[in-house]
């Protein structure tokens, strides 16, 4: 078994793009129940890229370049990109069930169901793109638990995302998703057990950065495109979303 450990520095990064992430998908996301046409489209990708590809999908990267181990690994590009889509698209269709039509606790949880269904597989899909000398086996209940707080968070947050309003709720309800989302992957990481099979890796894609650097330039993309979807949220009028 391969004995691991975290940069802080690195997990520290993830929790804040979560929260970042968190609150500009709330800020999109009070417009969904209302928009219609191509408005709604705006908001409702704003709002999933936001939290499926900010809030969940950065977060798990970084996560991923905070593990320390004492093996080079990289990543399959195209899982890695493909995992990226199911989280948005998937978090973007729980926003969709949730903020349209009439709201019941049915709709909400479906919704969560959905919206968790894409966290779950992009996680397991991003541990799955690892590319390293080592086989991956899974702990079964940390494996659970870390799907129930998915499914948990998933509907607690579009709960909070279509019924609380207000600045002060706002940063509170994102400090708090992005607890969730954290919760998540790292329980999900404590599922993993690495076992070093002796195996030459070849072809692997690494980058020159090393993971602290190559976490700092994603957080800081990441944090650029979150802000220009908090900027064109917060400065067109809310009208022009109907």
């Amino acid at each position: 078994m391969i004995e691991a450990s975290y940069n802080l520095t690195l997990v520290v990064m993830s929790y804040l793009i979560a929260v970042l992430g968190s609150y500009v998908a709330l800020s999109a996301s009070k417009y969904i129940s209302k928009a219609q046409g191509a408005a709604l489209f705006w908001w409702l990708a704003a709002a999933a890229l936001s939290l499926g590809g900010g809030a969940i999908w950065t977060m798990h990267f970084i996560g991923m370049l905070a593990y320390k181990m004492p093996l080079e690994f990289g990543f399959d590009n195209v899982l890695t990109v493909v995992s990226f889509v199911i989280a948005v698209v998937l978090v973007g269709a729980g926003l969709f069930i949730a903020g349209r039509g009439e709201a019941n606790i049915v709709k909400l949880v479906v919704a969560g169901f959905v919206a968790a269904l894409g966290v779950v597989i992009m996680h397991y899909m991003g541990m799955s793109a690892m590319i390293l000398a080592a086989d991956i086996s899974y702990d079964a209940m940390f494996v659970g638990l870390s799907v129930l707080i998915a499914v948990v968070a998933s509907i607690v947050a579009l709960w909070i995302a279509f019924n609380l309003r207000g600045k002060i709720l706002q940063i509170g309800s994102a400090l708090v998703m992005g607890l969730a989302v954290c919760g998540m992957h790292y329980t999900g990481m404590a599922a993993a057990t690495m076992t070093a099979n002796g195996e030459v890796v070849k072809d692997v894609i690494k980058s020159h950065l090393s993971n602290e650097i190559l976490g700092f330039v994603l957080f800081a993309v990441s944090g650029a495109v979150l802000f220009l979807i908090w900027f064109v949220t917060e400065v067109v009028p809310e009208e022009d979303a109907d």
